[in-house]
């Protein structure tokens, strides 16, 4: 049979666990570490795929979710596929749904068998399951395909009482409930996974990857990955992460579970953008990673810079003729347009201000990618962590305000 993958490591550094590879798809390949943006609905919003590259983009994020429900992927099956429908040529990666299952608690039930939704779009009931999750993403035809996968909620959200309210005072009983859900969702994602292999009708083209689970707890966690490694797949990713953890909860997770999954495969951490995450789990061995960060606070006028994040509604940048960053070559910077001009676009609201700020932080991203593969190549870290100043302060800083930005549990969108 032919493999839908192949994954070649040429570097591995020397006093961390990170490496530099290239992984190889039917629709072309990408370096490792990869960051990979994402577009939920079969579009990257306001950017045409030819922008898209032109940010040193090589891979991509659909949800299978979403376009489960429009335009169909029955519908996009009949015109070739996600790649023929979108016009991106290089390689895909889709969401199995399973996010949305946490994401969209409050309009879905689970059980054994899948996932009952709301529809987002006319409030008809959809069942999802990991047979029909796999029939989606077979009919989407991406390159990368996740498994369906049941993620539980932080410990901090459990403490939530039924109705809302703050649960102080039955710390220990959510402390159980929690453990108690992450066990649950640890035995239920392995269950799905050989539901989801058994079900894909096109391992010859779309590599499967599955998902390791477990929360916080580390016992979990090794039992999840001996689980969803001991299944022969081309890939693996860590789940179950930026959903209310903090910073250092996530470090510990990461560098605790990536050595785990299988050396020669490429590791996922799904749903980390900022640099400080993507540096830390580069060190613990991760190959990829996705997040909505860069277009989603791009649409909000927060520009990244290697010291942190502009906020360009300020008034202090009314009258500042300077570009965004003055040695970045995305085409807002090298195109000359100040921040002045980019507040006014915002302030008018008009539609140029959201794309170029968003072409700007993808173009961000993979600067910050091509810097961490050439610390890799000549462990070279000191040198990446001078050269990138918003590596060495709070993750979430502004350096025009020092306010912070959003929770991570917002950090991905349904």
């Amino acid at each position: 049979m032919p493999q839908p993958l192949s994954f070649t490591i040429s570097h591995e550094c020397k006093t961390t666990h990170a490496r530099v590879g290239r992984v190889e798809t039917p629709h072309g390949g990408f370096d490792t570490p990869a960051f990979m943006p994402v577009g939920t609905k079969g579009t990257i919003k306001g950017l045409t795929p030819q922008q898209i590259e032109g940010t040193g983009s090589q891979i991509i994020l659909n949800n299978a979710y979403h376009l489960m429900l429009r335009p169909g992927d029955d519908l996009v099956a009949r015109r070739g596929g996600a790649h023929a429908f979108m016009r991106w040529n290089g390689p895909i990666l889709t969401d199995s749904g399973g996010y949305q299952a946490f994401s969209m608690a409050d309009i879905n039930s689970i059980d054994e068998d899948g996932v009952t939704f709301k529809s987002i779009i006319d409030g008809s009931k959809i069942r999802l399951t990991p047979e029909r999750s796999i029939e989606v993403q077979n009919n989407l035809g991406a390159d990368i395909i996740m498994a369906f996968d049941d993620c539980p909620p932080a410990e901090v959200a459990a403490t939530k009482a039924a109705d809302g309210s703050d649960a102080s005072g039955k710390g220990e009983l959510c402390s159980a409930e929690y453990r108690a859900r992450v066990e649950d969702a640890t035995e239920r994602t392995i269950r799905w996974l050989e539901r989801c292999k058994a079900a894909h009708a096109r391992p010859d083209e779309q590599a499967l990857f599955g998902i390791v689970q477990g929360g916080l707890d580390r016992d979990l966690r090794r039992r999840s990955a001996e689980q969803v490694c001991g299944i022969d797949l081309p890939g693996y990713a860590i789940g179950g992460v930026a959903v209310g953890e903090g910073t250092e909860q996530i470090r510990q997770v990461v560098e605790f579970t990536a050595p785990l999954l299988p050396a020669e495969k490429p590791r996922y951490l799904m749903g980390v953008g900022y640099e400080r995450d993507i540096v830390m789990a580069v060190r613990a061995g991760v190959d990829m990673f996705d997040c909505v960060l860069p277009t989603r606070n791009g649409r909000n006028a927060q520009a990244f810079t290697r010291s942190g994040v502009l906020r360009l509604r300020n008034a202090r940048f009314a009258e500042d003729d300077a570009v965004i960053e003055a040695d970045c070559d995305c085409e807002a910077c090298r195109g000359g347009f100040s921040r002045a001009y980019l507040r006014h676009l915002f302030a008018a609201s008009e539609m140029l201000g959201p794309i170029l700020v968003s072409i700007h932080n993808m173009r961000h991203e993979q600067r910050l990618l091509l810097d961490i593969r050439q610390a890799i190549r000549e462990d070279a870290w000191s040198l990446l962590e001078r050269s990138w100043p918003v590596l060495q302060g709070p993750e979430t800083g502004d350096v025009s305000t020092g306010v912070e930005s959003a929770a991570r549990s917002s950090e991905q969108i349904t």
